[in-house]
């Protein structure tokens, strides 16, 4: 690497580094920073935004923001909690699953709001440590972002592989990615089941528990999602947001297909390609709501769906842009430096696409960001198929809004970030999936593809 060529990564990194800091809306803001500084100031020719992800995530925001205006969402949740409930000896399986399985249908891990008080309430009830439960939960709900049929992380690594030769389908990645990230979340779950000290043996919950006004914040109430009145509307509108996830998988399916002459059924049929059809389909269910099952408009784009995603486009939208004028003016060189290491160990670029996660805070943006490079490289892909849940590393510091949530539903204090930052109550689970997950994911390709 040059000297300059090091400026500019450092300028890159900073600008990540300073985005991470200030959180939301900067992390896409402050890139912008960096790629003023390498357009006008290095002369770098400019990449490329990744506009098709960007439309594919605001249709998808928006059919899930109608969703949750409309009181399905309330509804989902409602079910979920009466599963836990009924069984709450488990909690610490149960709950893992369900934010992970929330995430899968609603394309974000921010969904873990609702439920995450009722899993610490549940655990606290069951006398059953809360950090236990919660901190797989809080892992589990992001984890489900590269198992979600329309999720910006799933939609970008079929969208950017078949640009670059290899013909995914998003059922063929989810057939990897789905039982990976179960059995590294099922792992992470055994992991916590027994960590830390149990409630009646641990001195600070005592402690806290012999404070009077301690005892009543943390015993005095429920969180519960019980008594809210569901309306047909709200059933209605989570049937046609299933319903479209079913064409979506549907039309998928058509695009893996060959008919006899050895064309695509999608192409014989005259279906537009797969990135369009998800637009389409989102934006249809979306307006289904809107005109069937009064979801506001104005409370949709209120709710904390919405608005998640949205910093998520904005997100993407600064690092992907920033990383693409980086990469892109200087791949000659990069190929030079890591074609002998990806040859020899091509699962070593998820050592990348971690690291560079814990950065970001976007599975999105890492996939966006950095697969195309990853292909430039020579990587297979199958090979970044197998590796795909790696690009969840932003637990390593727990500066994420679900942890920092978690940690503030946890009434007990179990859940924590730790004196010396790095020892907090999402870091082994969050380890022991991922690395989990990674594995199997890299096994079931080879077994599958």
């Amino acid at each position: 690497m040059s000297f300059v060529m090091i400026i500019e990564l450092l300028i890159v990194l900073a600008a990540l580094y300073v985005g991470s800091r200030y959180g939301s809306l900067a992390l896409g803001a402050i890139s912008g920073i960096g790629l003023a500084i390498l357009v006008f100031g290095f002369g770098l020719t400019p990449g490329t935004p990744p506009t098709d992800v960007i439309y594919i995530i605001i249709a998808a925001v928006t059919c899930a923001g109608t969703l949750q205006a409309s009181g399905g969402m309330d509804w989902m949740i409602q079910i979920a909690e009466k599963m836990l409930r009924k069984h709450p000896e488990h909690i610490t399986f149960l709950g893992p699953l369900v934010t992970f399985f929330l995430t899968v249908l609603v394309g974000t891990g921010h969904v873990v709001y609702t439920i995450m008080p009722i899993i610490c309430d549940i655990a606290l009830k069951k006398n059953i440590r809360p950090e236990r439960p919660c901190g797989v939960a809080s892992i589990a709900s992001q984890v489900g972002i590269t198992c979600s049929p329309i999720a910006a992380a799933v939609v970008a690594f079929v969208t950017i592989s078949n640009a670059n030769g290899y013909m995914v389908s998003i059922p063929q990645v989810l057939m990897v990615t789905i039982p990976a990230c179960v059995l590294g979340l099922m792992c992470a779950a055994i992991a916590s089941y027994k960590r830390g000290k149990d409630l009646d043996k641990d001195p600070e919950f005592l402690k806290r528990k012999s404070d009077p006004e301690m005892y009543a914040y943390m015993y005095g109430s429920s969180a519960t999602t019980l008594d809210k009145v569901i309306t047909p509307q709200a059933k209605a509108s989570v049937f046609i947001f299933l319903g479209s996830l079913l064409i979506i998988v549907c039309f998928a399916f058509f695009q893996m297909i060959h008919t006899s002459s050895g064309e695509t059924l999608a192409k014989a049929v005259n279906l537009p390609k797969m990135n369009i059809c998800i637009q389409i389909i989102m934006l249809m269910a979306a307006a289904a709501n809107i005109m069937f099952c009064k979801a506001s408009p104005k409370k949709a784009v209120a709710g904390a769906v919405w608005q998640s995603g949205m910093v998520a486009v904005v997100a993407i939208y600064g690092i992907a842009w920033l990383a693409d004028t980086y990469f892109g003016n200087y791949m000659e060189e990069m190929k030079q430096m890591l074609t002998g290491l990806v040859t020899n160990y091509p699962w070593s670029i998820a050592f990348v696409f971690f690291l560079v996660s814990v950065l970001i805070n976007s599975q999105g943006a890492v996939v966006v960001a950095m697969l195309p490079l990853a292909y430039e490289l020579g990587i297979a892909g199958p090979v970044l198929l197998g590796v795909l849940p790696s690009v969840y590393g932003y637990f390593f510091i727990p500066n994420y809004p679900s942890d920092i949530a978690t940690v503030n539903f946890d009434r007990s204090g179990t859940t924590v970030i730790g004196k010396y930052l790095l020892n907090h109550s999402f870091m082994r689970p969050g380890m022991v999936s991922v690395i989990v997950s990674t594995i199997v994911g890299t096994v079931l390709v080879k077994l599958l593809y």
